[in-house]
């Protein structure tokens, strides 16, 4: 073989050697980029099914703190025009604020679960949702003004939350939906703060 046909060969066969490690390296980027968009595929999948996955539990908590909600609504608006205490206006302002997307975000759980966004609709029981023993006191607090409208509201609205706390420790308990448990353990942690916020009022109010 002479020297000129030696450096073809040899030339021929480093582009092929290249060739090779070239595709080799292809495959396995490819390889790679698959198995990562396998992967995130499966972990989205794997959310929305917790997402989806839900019990009897979860149904009860989100109908019966809708109804508890809106109950909590209804006397956080009373207080515009009644109440004295900035302090007052300022919870009210925080509770609707707070409240009224939470509504929103249950009904919604319950239109995809394919239930009834109300106890009342499919026939269960609520967890004693709404204003509870207090429907009673609620005219009394819409004719109050002034100082007695902050120490009634006050009272009304911490019996309010210790029931929404109870509700949510139960979801806590004995639900299944992740998103559920964890708006539950939310309200337990917000509520609680407030409770000691309107007992600290009531104390310095002399209630």
């Amino acid at each position: 073989m002479t020297s000129t046909n030696a450096r073809l060969v040899r030339l021929a066969g480093g582009l092929i050697a290249g060739a090779v490690v070239l595709t080799g390296c292809s495959g396995g980027s490819d390889t790679s980029d698959t198995n990562a968009a396998s992967s995130a595929s499966q972990s989205a999948a794997s959310s929305a099914s917790q997402s989806a996955e839900f019990n009897d539990a979860d149904v009860t908590f989100a109908q019966g703190m809708i109804v508890h909600h809106e109950g909590a609504l209804e006397m956080a608006q009373m207080a515009d025009g009644r109440a004295q205490d900035p302090r007052v206006l300022d919870l009210a302002d925080r509770i609707e604020a707070a409240q009224d997307p939470e509504i929103q975000t249950m009904t919604g759980w319950l239109e995809d679960w394919g239930q009834p966004t109300s106890a009342d609709e499919s026939g269960g029981m609520d967890m004693d949702g709404g204003m509870g023993g207090m429907n009673m006191d609620m005219s009394g607090l819409e004719a109050a003004t002034g100082a007695e409208f902050d120490r009634m509201w006050l009272e009304m609205m911490t019996e309010h939350h210790r029931g929404a706390v109870d509700m949510a420790k139960t979801e806590i308990a004995d639900g299944q939906n992740a998103d559920a448990i964890a708006l539950a353990e939310q309200i337990v942690e917000s509520q609680s703060a407030e409770i000691d916020e309107m007992q600290t009022m009531l104390t310095e109010l002399g209630g």
